[in-house]
Protein backbone atom coordinates (compact mmCIF):
# COMPACT_ATOMS: atom_id res chain seq x y z
CA UNK A 1 0.00 0.00 0.00
CA UNK A 2 3.16 2.43 0.85
CA UNK A 3 0.94 5.16 1.59
CA UNK A 4 2.21 8.36 2.95
CA UNK A 5 -0.88 10.13 4.63
CA UNK A 6 -1.02 9.79 8.45
CA UNK A 7 -3.34 7.38 9.33
CA UNK A 8 -6.64 9.25 10.52
CA UNK A 9 -8.27 9.24 14.18
CA UNK A 10 -11.80 9.34 15.29
CA UNK A 11 -12.85 10.09 18.79
CA UNK A 12 -15.89 8.06 19.95
CA UNK A 13 -16.97 6.53 23.15
CA UNK A 14 -16.04 3.19 24.71
CA UNK A 15 -16.33 0.53 21.72
CA UNK A 16 -15.72 -3.32 21.23
CA UNK A 17 -13.17 -4.10 18.48
CA UNK A 18 -14.58 -7.48 18.17
CA UNK A 19 -17.87 -6.38 16.78
CA UNK A 20 -16.76 -3.11 14.65
CA UNK A 21 -13.19 -4.93 13.03
CA UNK A 22 -12.73 -8.30 11.30
CA UNK A 23 -10.60 -10.95 12.81
CA UNK A 24 -7.21 -10.88 12.15
CA UNK A 25 -6.97 -14.74 10.45
CA UNK A 26 -9.65 -13.71 7.90
CA UNK A 27 -7.60 -11.11 5.69
CA UNK A 28 -4.98 -13.38 3.03
CA UNK A 29 -1.72 -12.81 4.15
CA UNK A 30 0.11 -10.08 1.52
CA UNK A 31 -3.52 -7.61 1.20
CA UNK A 32 -2.89 -6.46 4.52
CA UNK A 33 -1.39 -3.85 6.80
CA UNK A 34 -0.14 -3.90 10.18
CA UNK A 35 -1.03 -1.51 12.38
CA UNK A 36 -0.01 -0.07 15.64
CA UNK A 37 -0.50 3.11 17.71
CA UNK A 38 0.40 4.98 20.47
CA UNK A 39 -0.69 7.94 22.75
CA UNK A 40 0.86 9.43 25.47
CA UNK A 41 -0.43 12.73 27.52
CA UNK A 42 0.86 14.36 30.53
CA UNK A 43 -0.57 16.62 32.87
CA UNK A 44 1.32 18.43 36.07
CA UNK A 45 2.97 15.10 37.90
CA UNK A 46 0.79 12.68 35.91
CA UNK A 47 1.75 11.17 32.23
CA UNK A 48 0.02 8.26 30.84
CA UNK A 49 -0.34 6.38 27.32
CA UNK A 50 -2.26 3.78 25.56
CA UNK A 51 -0.58 1.37 22.67
CA UNK A 52 -3.37 -0.44 20.34
CA UNK A 53 -2.48 -2.81 17.57
CA UNK A 54 -3.43 -5.72 15.57
CA UNK A 55 -2.66 -8.14 18.79
CA UNK A 56 -2.57 -5.73 21.82
CA UNK A 57 -3.91 -2.82 23.61
CA UNK A 58 -2.18 -2.22 26.79
CA UNK A 59 -1.98 1.72 28.95
CA UNK A 60 0.67 2.78 31.31
CA UNK A 61 0.29 5.66 33.94
CA UNK A 62 3.17 7.28 36.03
CA UNK A 63 3.41 9.62 38.65
CA UNK A 64 6.54 11.73 39.27
CA UNK A 65 8.10 14.00 41.55
CA UNK A 66 11.38 15.59 41.62
CA UNK A 67 12.70 14.17 38.35
CA UNK A 68 11.73 10.51 39.13
CA UNK A 69 8.93 7.93 39.10
CA UNK A 70 6.96 7.40 42.06
CA UNK A 71 4.46 5.21 41.51
CA UNK A 72 3.52 3.63 38.18
CA UNK A 73 0.13 1.33 37.16
CA UNK A 74 0.01 -1.26 34.35
CA UNK A 75 -3.07 -2.57 32.73
CA UNK A 76 -4.64 -4.37 29.55
CA UNK A 77 -7.73 -3.53 27.72
CA UNK A 78 -7.13 -6.41 25.14
CA UNK A 79 -4.01 -9.10 25.44
CA UNK A 80 -3.81 -12.04 23.62
CA UNK A 81 -3.20 -14.12 26.66
CA UNK A 82 -4.78 -13.68 30.46
CA UNK A 83 -1.17 -13.49 32.30
CA UNK A 84 -0.54 -10.66 30.15
CA UNK A 85 -3.12 -8.19 32.08
CA UNK A 86 -0.38 -9.06 35.41
CA UNK A 87 2.23 -8.02 33.77
CA UNK A 88 1.99 -4.40 35.92
CA UNK A 89 3.77 -6.18 38.61
CA UNK A 90 7.51 -6.31 37.30
CA UNK A 91 6.75 -3.06 35.67
CA UNK A 92 6.66 -1.37 39.51
CA UNK A 93 10.80 -1.86 39.59
CA UNK A 94 10.00 1.70 37.78
CA UNK A 95 9.43 3.01 40.62
CA UNK A 96 12.53 5.23 41.95
CA UNK A 97 14.13 5.62 38.48
CA UNK A 98 15.02 9.02 36.90
CA UNK A 99 13.06 10.50 34.48
CA UNK A 100 15.16 10.31 31.41
CA UNK A 101 14.69 10.66 26.84
CA UNK A 102 16.11 8.06 24.27
CA UNK A 103 15.63 4.44 23.80
CA UNK A 104 17.64 3.40 27.09
CA UNK A 105 15.35 5.21 29.64
CA UNK A 106 14.04 2.12 31.21
CA UNK A 107 17.84 0.35 31.48
CA UNK A 108 17.47 -0.45 34.92
CA UNK A 109 14.43 -2.60 34.11
CA UNK A 110 14.59 -6.37 32.48
CA UNK A 111 13.16 -5.90 29.51
CA UNK A 112 12.48 -9.94 29.34
CA UNK A 113 10.58 -9.98 32.66
CA UNK A 114 8.36 -7.36 31.52
CA UNK A 115 5.55 -7.39 29.03
CA UNK A 116 7.23 -6.66 25.60
CA UNK A 117 4.61 -3.91 24.74
CA UNK A 118 3.36 -2.55 28.41
CA UNK A 119 7.09 -2.35 28.58
CA UNK A 120 7.70 -0.23 25.15
CA UNK A 121 4.68 1.79 25.77
CA UNK A 122 6.55 2.60 29.50
CA UNK A 123 9.33 4.08 27.97
CA UNK A 124 7.49 6.00 25.72
CA UNK A 125 5.60 7.63 28.55
CA UNK A 126 8.54 8.02 30.58
CA UNK A 127 10.31 10.05 28.19
CA UNK A 128 7.11 11.92 27.44
CA UNK A 129 6.66 12.63 31.09
CA UNK A 130 11.12 13.93 30.95
CA UNK A 131 9.99 16.44 28.54
CA UNK A 132 7.17 18.15 30.63
CA UNK A 133 5.24 18.99 27.35
CA UNK A 134 1.57 19.37 28.34
CA UNK A 135 0.57 18.09 24.41
CA UNK A 136 -0.55 14.78 23.09
CA UNK A 137 1.86 12.99 21.43
CA UNK A 138 0.92 10.26 18.85
CA UNK A 139 2.67 7.76 17.05
CA UNK A 140 1.27 5.91 13.79
CA UNK A 141 3.01 3.03 12.48
CA UNK A 142 1.85 1.18 9.23
CA UNK A 143 3.79 -2.29 7.68
CA UNK A 144 2.29 -3.33 4.64
CA UNK A 145 2.62 -7.33 4.40
CA UNK A 146 5.02 -8.75 2.04
CA UNK A 147 5.04 -8.35 -1.51
CA UNK A 148 3.95 -11.84 -2.97
CA UNK A 149 6.67 -11.72 -5.94
CA UNK A 150 9.44 -9.80 -4.03
CA UNK A 151 9.03 -10.39 -0.55
CA UNK A 152 9.68 -6.51 0.19
CA UNK A 153 7.47 -4.30 2.48
CA UNK A 154 7.36 -1.09 3.55
CA UNK A 155 7.29 0.69 6.98
CA UNK A 156 6.51 3.98 8.26
CA UNK A 157 6.09 5.98 11.38
CA UNK A 158 4.56 8.88 11.82
CA UNK A 159 4.82 11.17 15.02
CA UNK A 160 2.25 13.76 15.35
CA UNK A 161 1.00 13.82 12.11
CA UNK A 162 4.42 13.72 10.14
CA UNK A 163 5.87 11.13 8.44
CA UNK A 164 9.25 10.92 9.96
CA UNK A 165 10.61 7.50 9.53
CA UNK A 166 9.84 5.14 6.08
CA UNK A 167 11.94 2.01 5.73
CA UNK A 168 12.23 -0.80 2.78
CA UNK A 169 12.68 -4.32 4.16
CA UNK A 170 13.04 -7.88 2.73
CA UNK A 171 12.68 -9.95 6.03
CA UNK A 172 15.40 -8.65 8.00
CA UNK A 173 17.07 -6.93 5.55
CA UNK A 174 16.60 -2.94 5.61
CA UNK A 175 16.59 -2.30 2.14
CA UNK A 176 16.28 1.76 2.03
CA UNK A 177 16.67 4.65 2.80
CA UNK A 178 20.37 4.80 1.85
CA UNK A 179 21.10 6.82 5.28
CA UNK A 180 19.89 3.64 7.48
CA UNK A 181 21.74 0.73 5.26
CA UNK A 182 23.97 0.81 8.39
CA UNK A 183 21.99 0.67 10.93
CA UNK A 184 21.81 -3.06 12.87
CA UNK A 185 18.00 -3.26 13.18
CA UNK A 186 18.10 -6.86 14.54
CA UNK A 187 21.56 -6.85 16.37
CA UNK A 188 21.78 -4.40 19.14
CA UNK A 189 19.87 -1.55 17.57
CA UNK A 190 18.74 -0.20 20.73
CA UNK A 191 22.63 0.63 22.04
CA UNK A 192 23.41 1.53 18.47
CA UNK A 193 20.34 4.57 18.11
CA UNK A 194 21.15 5.71 21.74
CA UNK A 195 24.60 6.23 20.15
CA UNK A 196 24.23 7.33 16.64
CA UNK A 197 20.44 9.31 16.47
CA UNK A 198 18.52 12.31 18.18
CA UNK A 199 16.73 10.82 21.33
CA UNK A 200 13.18 11.59 19.83
CA UNK A 201 14.97 9.84 16.39
CA UNK A 202 15.90 6.84 18.37
CA UNK A 203 12.54 6.82 20.51
CA UNK A 204 10.87 6.73 17.00
CA UNK A 205 13.19 4.32 15.41
CA UNK A 206 13.17 1.55 17.98
CA UNK A 207 9.44 1.51 18.80
CA UNK A 208 9.33 1.22 14.36
CA UNK A 209 11.58 -1.25 14.38
CA UNK A 210 8.97 -3.42 17.09
CA UNK A 211 6.66 -3.01 14.91
CA UNK A 212 8.28 -4.61 12.13
CA UNK A 213 8.88 -7.48 14.49
CA UNK A 214 5.31 -7.65 15.71
CA UNK A 215 4.17 -7.52 11.86
CA UNK A 216 4.85 -10.93 11.64
CA UNK A 217 2.31 -12.11 13.83
CA UNK A 218 0.06 -11.68 10.92
CA UNK A 219 1.98 -15.18 9.79
CA UNK A 220 -0.37 -17.54 11.71
CA UNK A 221 -3.27 -18.03 13.93
CA UNK A 222 -2.78 -17.90 18.03
CA UNK A 223 -6.61 -19.19 18.30
CA UNK A 224 -5.31 -22.36 17.57
CA UNK A 225 -3.00 -22.83 20.87
CA UNK A 226 -4.59 -23.00 24.63
CA UNK A 227 -2.24 -21.85 26.37
CA UNK A 228 1.24 -20.14 26.02
CA UNK A 229 3.41 -23.27 26.88
CA UNK A 230 2.70 -24.93 23.96
CA UNK A 231 4.90 -21.95 22.47
CA UNK A 232 7.64 -22.30 25.03
CA UNK A 233 10.34 -24.27 22.85
CA UNK A 234 10.48 -21.03 20.90
CA UNK A 235 9.59 -18.64 23.50
CA UNK A 236 10.71 -19.62 27.07
CA UNK A 237 11.88 -16.51 28.80
CA UNK A 238 11.04 -13.83 26.11
CA UNK A 239 8.55 -11.90 28.40
CA UNK A 240 6.42 -11.84 31.26
CA UNK A 241 3.91 -14.25 29.71
CA UNK A 242 5.73 -16.47 28.57
CA UNK A 243 8.30 -17.20 31.64
CA UNK A 244 8.91 -20.95 32.32
CA UNK A 245 6.77 -20.83 35.69
CA UNK A 246 3.78 -18.00 34.12
CA UNK A 247 3.37 -19.46 30.54
CA UNK A 248 1.01 -22.82 31.67
CA UNK A 249 -1.26 -20.32 33.44
CA UNK A 250 -1.56 -17.96 30.19
CA UNK A 251 -4.62 -18.88 28.53
CA UNK A 252 -5.25 -17.74 24.79
CA UNK A 253 -7.71 -14.72 24.64
CA UNK A 254 -9.41 -16.53 21.45
CA UNK A 255 -10.61 -13.90 18.48
CA UNK A 256 -8.67 -11.26 20.20
CA UNK A 257 -5.91 -10.75 17.60
CA UNK A 258 -8.20 -8.13 15.04
CA UNK A 259 -7.07 -6.59 11.45
CA UNK A 260 -7.02 -3.06 11.56
CA UNK A 261 -6.55 -2.82 7.80
CA UNK A 262 -8.75 -0.90 6.37
CA UNK A 263 -10.00 0.73 9.89
CA UNK A 264 -6.95 2.33 11.30
CA UNK A 265 -9.13 5.31 12.71
CA UNK A 266 -10.15 2.99 15.29
CA UNK A 267 -7.13 2.55 16.94
CA UNK A 268 -7.03 4.17 20.53
CA UNK A 269 -10.60 6.11 19.65
CA UNK A 270 -11.55 6.02 23.18
CA UNK A 271 -8.36 6.71 24.30
CA UNK A 272 -9.91 10.36 26.01
CA UNK A 273 -12.86 7.94 28.01
CA UNK A 274 -10.38 6.39 30.07
CA UNK A 275 -8.88 9.12 32.35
Amino acid sequence: MNDVAPPPRDRRPTFDRQAETPRASERARGTGVYRRRVIVSHLGNRTWGELEDDFHHFRVDITSKNGAVVSVDGSGVRSPWTQCLTAGTPLQALVGTLLRTGPLALRELNARKNCTHMFDLAGLVVTHAARGLAVERIYDMAVDDPDAGTGERYVRLWRDGELVLEWRLRERQLLGPPEWLAAPLWAGFIEWSGTHLDDETAEAAVALRRACDISRGRDGDLDKMERADELLDVMSGICHAFQPEIAPLAIRHKGSSRDFTDHPALLLADFDERP
